[in-house]
């Protein structure tokens, strides 16, 4: 199977921004702090569904996604691999979707993970150790996203989306290496790592709370 399509994310991206900035009023706050260049991976909390298309579009590289295989169905199984998003069985240790998510990285693409794993409160709180290891094992820095407004109930005309012309902050961080400069990828440095993670993500989401006024709104 080849590698998820990078120029795919491109149009993917030019997609996203359509309809991002078509539907809604993002406002994107920090994207200068992303590498231009290298592997990469942006870990963003979750709590709406419209989280990793927002990102998708208003990012300033284009983006892979390792999403849930649930959303592959009817003529999104094709468009979504089309625009080089990675399928992912969450039911078992996916040996398919890691490889396939290890591709994007060693081609120097950026992988998109959410890693509380599902949809949420969006605040870190459970982080799972899938960012760990593909930072450990990819040699990617990490740069924490935080999606803000996506869960707001009140004034939509549509449930399953936020508000019309609501405006919905995404705010880039900081990018950090998950490892100790060890090299190590043994249980102890996946939890390790883990942990690091966790109070980088966790930090970043406050600082963007305080930065923009918001508060993240269980969906």
């Amino acid at each position: 199977m080849s590698p998820p399509s990078r120029t795919g994310a491109e149009v993917g991206r030019r997609i996203g921004v359509g309809l991002m900035y078509g539907l809604f009023r993002p406002r994107v706050l920090g994207a200068w702090k992303v590498p231009a260049a290298g592997p990469l991976i942006f870990a963003v909390n979750h709590s709406h569904n419209v989280d990793g298309p927002m990102v998708m579009g208003v990012a300033p590289r284009p983006t892979h996604f390792l999403i849930k295989k649930e959303a592959f169905v009817g003529p999104l199984d094709p468009f979504l691999t089309g625009i080089g998003q990675v399928k992912v069985d969450r039911t078992t240790t996916d040996r398919t979707a890691i490889t396939r998510a290890l591709d994007v990285l060693a081609a120097g693409g950026v992988l998109g993970i959410f890693p509380e794993g599902t949809r949420g409160e969006g605040d870190f709180a459970a982080l799972r150790a899938g960012l760990a290891y593909f930072a450990l094992r990819g040699g990617a820095p990490v740069v924490p996203v935080a999606v803000l407004g996506s869960a707001e109930r009140s004034g939509r005309l549509i449930s399953a989306l936020p508000p019309l012309r609501a405006r919905v902050d995404v705010v880039f961080g900081d990018a950090f290496d998950a490892g100790d400069g060890s090299g190590r990828r043994t249980r102890k440095a996946l939890d390790e790592a883990t942990e690091r993670i966790q109070k980088q993500l966790t930090t970043h989401l406050e600082n963007a709370r305080r930065l923009t006024g918001r508060r993240v709104t269980l969906e």
